[in-house]
Order: C-alpha cells, then structure tokens, then sequence
C-alpha cells in the first residue's frame, strides 16, 4: 500500500528526472555550437540509461513474484528489451538513435498500458504516461534541431 506521502515522492523525484532532458534540449538550441553536441550526446546518453533503468522496474517486479509464471516470464523478456534498444541507439547516427529511444520509450509505456499493467500501481501508471509524452516529445524536439543542423 502507498500513502500520499509516498505517491508525492515519487512523482516529483519522476519529474525531476526530466531535468537532464529538458537541460541538454535547451543547450542543443541555445548554447554555443561546442556545447550543443556535447548537449545532444548527453541528451542522447541519458536516454539510454533511463529508457534502460525503465526495464529494470520490469525485471524487479517479475523477481517479485505475485503473479503468473506466464506472466513473470514475459516480463523478465521485456525487461532485457529497453537496454537492447538504448545501446546501440548510442552508436548509430544521433538522428536515428534518438527516433530509436523515442520509440523504445513510447513501446514500453505501451506494455505497461496493457498486459505490463499488472504490479504497477495507479499512479505510476499515470506518471509514466506524463513522463513519457514529456519525454517523446524532448526526442522529437532534439530531432528537429539535429535535422536543422544536418
């Protein structure tokens, strides 16, 4: 069970975490042109370790136990799948990574949204729908600015 207190926790350490986003997009606009790849490869970098951190929430929850084998097993699976993403998003050309971790963010959520709902509590599910459009939408922006620097 979560108390108010718990549920306040964790939506403002969830929209703390877009800081590093919203900061690096702002510098890949804004900063001199040295510091805006500097920008967009920490942009790009952050990404990665959250969409993969995301995965991890996935792996916990199947170690966890309370539902289903069927169940735990696909979640362990899915769990693995953000990392496979977020790596080699990284190594590719910065336009196509970001489209990557784009979709790898609006893919999870979608699991989550349906059979991956089981464990999550409401308010996660509510706050990752937040976070993840904020999100999507910070990728989409870094891809305009790439797509105008090309």
């Amino acid at each position: 069970m979560h108390d108010a207190r718990f549920e306040r926790l964790t939506r403002g350490l969830g929209l703390a975490g877009l800081l590093p986003f919203l900061g690096a997009l702002a510098a890949a606009w804004l900063a001199p042109p040295f510091w805006q790849v500097l920008a967009i490869q920490a942009f790009l970098a952050y990404g990665a370790v959250i969409l993969s951190f995301l995965g991890g929430v996935h792996w916990g929850l199947a170690l966890g136990g309370g539902v289903a084998a069927a169940v735990r097993h696909r979640r362990l699976a899915v769990a693995v799948l953000p990392s496979l993403v977020a790596w080699p998003a990284l190594l590719i050309d910065a336009r196509l990574g970001a489209g990557c971790l784009a979709a790898g963010f609006l893919a999870l959520r979608a699991y989550e949204a349906g059979p991956g709902a089981s464990g999550l509590p409401g308010h996660y599910r509510r706050l990752r729908t937040l976070l993840t459009l904020v999100v999507v939408a910070a990728h989409l922006l870094l891809l305009l600015r790439l797509m105008r620097l090309a």
